[in-house]
């Protein structure tokens, strides 16, 4: 514990993010003397993903990019002091702990002390039927792939000020990352409302990546950012009392100033005055930002209150199938085309799936097939279109009749379909909840390496 100011860099902000990102924010830590590298890798369904895949192999279900994003900087962070913190591990922190270890053995250092955060998977059967009561949901447990509780700050806390270099987690909130090494570097209690307020919301500035650095705000010719290619992920400087500053890694593209700032401070907040987390409601609703450099921000006027008396949750579950397939139309009345291809398709599988069917390119995003923007009056025309046909059912066999159905067009019209694209995959849902804490064993160990 100490008054020195705290630097907290965030080299992802989501499971595919760039990996190449990561070494500039370790160099500029290490050039500020030190601080914690963040990963954030986890989205509302990506532990779902990760279930999946460790059912198919009880060695996998973490970050599948760890090796990129953990391999090229594990030694200079560990020379330097540099600790790790991130939710990578997934549906299984312990096997993303013993990957950590075969890293560290195959580069020659130092075994890491590398702790593992627990309690978040609540999918053992009785966790489950009550998690289906508080959801008021008849779905069969067996169709369950996930069901995880945010955690917080707290256990990331108690692990780095028992040593640990590297602290692995599943489940926690996203500011947690944040605000977990700040309670241990300055000591904060876990009810000082105002100082866990800053800390959180310093860790929602930084959760998204390069978000705040230029990356989601870019709009050619109205919000420009320069070095796209290579966008720099941001860095906080943390003090004592949760006062914050807000830049980017040294030699890199993007920007960070009162805009980008201002974008990502409002992302996802629901209510300014009572921003729920684990640890704290956050109070931005007296917030500044101020430019105090060139790519440096100052944030000041947040506060906390007591944090809420339940956690949330995500229950993902199978709900069927989804099938997909895209087909595209080009010059002479291709929108028309493309059209009537998709109401051919309605009226011979439509009373058999639930279907919705685009024309990308004219009329996609907005879900506009019915022609709507054009009964408005915006021009909807295109020489070139692409039509999107998907379908969901629970049988897998009635969900695979879209992709038949896409593909037949080739002979069975209207005239110049071409490259065909389809997919079958199964289909997630999700539904969400929140439980007393005291219903969630969340705790903390020191991984073993496992030698094989």
């Amino acid at each position: 514990m100490t008054s020195k100011n705290l630097f907290v860099g965030c080299a992802t902000g989501f499971s595919g993010d760039r990996t190449d990102g990561t070494k500039p924010v370790v160099e500029t830590l290490i050039a500020l003397g030190g601080g914690v590298l963040t990963f954030e890798t986890l989205a509302e369904r990506t532990l779902a993903l990760a279930q999946i895949e460790k059912r198919k192999n009880p060695l996998s279900g973490y970050e599948p990019l760890l090796d990129d994003l953990v391999g090229p900087v594990l030694r200079r962070c560990l020379d330097h002091s540099i600790k790790i913190v991130s939710n990578f591990g997934a549906a299984n922190p312990q096997a993303a702990a013993q990957r950590i270890y075969a890293l560290a053995r195959a580069q020659g250092l130092r075994a890491p002390r590398i702790a593992v955060v627990h309690g978040d998977d609540l999918t053992q059967p009785e966790q489950l039927q009550y998690l289906l009561k508080r959801l008021s949901s008849n779905i069969d447990p067996a169709r369950i792939v996930s069901a995880n509780a945010y955690l917080g700050a707290q256990q990331i806390s108690e692990a780095l000020q028992e040593g640990a270099d590297i602290v692995v987690t599943g489940r926690v909130s996203d500011p947690s990352l944040t605000l977990g090494p700040a309670l241990a570097h300055f000591g904060w209690s876990l009810d000082d409302w105002h100082r866990l307020g800053c800390g959180t919301m310093a860790g929602h500035m930084l959760e998204c990546g390069t978000q705040v650095s230029g990356g989601y705000f870019c709009v050619p010719g109205q919000k420009p950012v320069e070095g796209m290619d290579r966008l720099g992920f941001p860095i906080a400087e943390i003090d004592s009392q949760g006062n914050f500053s807000v830049f980017k890694a040294a030699n890199t593209g993007g920007r960070v100033d009162l805009r980008t700032a201002k974008e990502q401070l409002l992302y996802e907040v629901h209510d300014p005055a009572k921003y729920l987390t684990p640890d704290v409601t956050a109070d931005i609703t007296n917030a500044t930002i101020t430019e105090t450099a060139k790519d440096r921000v100052r944030l000041d006027g947040i506060t906390g209150h007591a944090r809420p008396p339940e956690l949330k949750v995500n229950v993902c579950y199978d709900n069927g199938w989804i099938g997909e397939a895209e087909i595209s139309y080009a010059g002479f009345k291709a929108k028309e085309r493309a059209m009537l291809a998709g109401d051919t398709i309605r009226k011979r599988i439509g009373h058999l799936i639930d279907l919705r069917v685009d024309i990308i390119g004219a009329l996609s995003i907005f879900g506009d097939d019915a022609g709507e923007l054009a009964a408005r009056g915006l021009n909807t025309s295109a020489n070139d279109v692409r039509l999107r046909v998907a379908g969901v059912h629970m049988q897998k066999e009635i969900a695979e009749k879209v992709s038949r159905e896409v593909l037949a067009l080739y002979c069975c019209g209207p005239a110049g379909g071409g490259g065909v694209r389809t997919s079958l995959k199964p289909r997630l849902d999700t539904l969400s909840c929140t439980i007393p804490r005291e219903s969630v064993d969340a705790g903390w160990t020191i991984a073993g390496e496992e030698r094989s």
